[in-house]
């Protein structure tokens, strides 16, 4: 039988990560068919009363604390190896800022056991009720069904990637099952046979873009990236990272498209990334030293 393990990475945000693992019991009545792994960044918050909750009301739950701040990509990487350590054959990584529909994790896990092609497969996710970009612009009947993911979008041209459906109230316009350019990291299913054959997530990224760049190299090695629309979860968008239009959100943003880019864009692609990387150093603040930083191959966690 395939076991399937979730992996959250913590950092700041104890009340969110909470409600997360209370949806995946909670809304999963097939929970003892999987684990829980959390993966604990530490930060200036204290997450002391995050381990007090969960080693009380949740013993079975694998907790990993880290003496310091490895990043997002790192984090999952150690949540990785864990559920490879126990049995998993099916592993999700699920951000911490989120909740989960009725039986998420067994519906995602029959889907990605379905067919050997399938390599990374990604759900449809919404805005949490509240956590929208555009508050103003919907009714109650709205909120919570606005969508955040419906399917990655990757403009070569510009090197930018995208949400397909971003911000668009759910009427049935994103049902369909179908291949899609990347998967996100916000929540991603992949299996086994995949990470023997990829690896596992490219830590130079520490935040953002480190699930464009997999799904990349999952394309490469033969699988396919799905998005799977059946089951939903909702996102507090940015939570733990800062809104977008932060520091953390444009500089690591800033940096790793050009990293990214430089690995995978066509030529043509490349040269307008490299013009462009210019106009950002003209820009100044956090744009100019992103662009530095990744030229003089600063990657990882951002240096004080």
């Amino acid at each position: 039988m395939s076991k399937t393990a979730v992996v959250l990475v913590h950092f700041k945000g104890t009340n969110e990560t909470v409600a997360c693992v209370k949806s995946l019991i909670r809304t999963d009545n097939k929970y003892q068919s999987f684990s829980i792994i959390i993966v604990i960044n530490p930060s200036d918050e204290d997450h002391e009363n995050l381990l007090r909750i969960i080693h009380r009301t949740y013993p079975q739950i694998i907790i990993i604390e880290n003496k310091i701040n490895t990043g997002f990509a790192a984090g999952n990487n150690i949540g990785i190896r864990k559920a490879l350590e126990i049995g998993s054959n099916l592993i999700v990584l699920l951000n911490s800022d989120t909740e989960v529909s009725d039986n998420f994790i067994s519906s995602l896990s029959a889907f990605g056991k379905s067919d050997k092609s399938i390599g990374l497969a990604s759900p449809k996710i919404y805005f949490a009720k509240g956590y929208e970009y555009h508050k103003d612009r919907y009714n109650d009947k709205e909120r919570g069904r606005v969508i955040w993911y419906g399917g990655g979008i990757i403009d070569w041209n510009n090197v930018y990637a995208s949400h397909r459906g971003v911000d668009e109230v759910d009427i049935g316009q994103y049902d369909q099952l179908l291949e899609t350019d990347f998967a996100t990291g916000c929540c991603f299913l992949i299996k086994k046979e995949v990470i023997e054959k990829v690896g596992i997530l490219d830590e130079k990224y520490f935040l953002y873009y480190e699930d464009i760049d997999y799904s990349m190299r999952v394309k490469k090695a033969g699988f396919r990236v799905m998005y799977y629309p059946k089951n939903y979860i909702w996102h507090k968008n940015a939570s733990s990272s800062g809104k977008p239009g932060s520091n953390t959100h444009i500089y690591y943003q800033t940096r790793n498209r050009l990293y990214f880019g430089f690995k995978y864009a066509p030529i043509i692609a490349k040269k307008s990334l490299l013009l462009d990387s210019l106009r950002l150093v003209r820009k100044g603040g956090l744009y100019k030293r992103a662009v530095i930083d990744y030229y003089l191959g600063r990657m990882g966690m951002m240096k004080e």
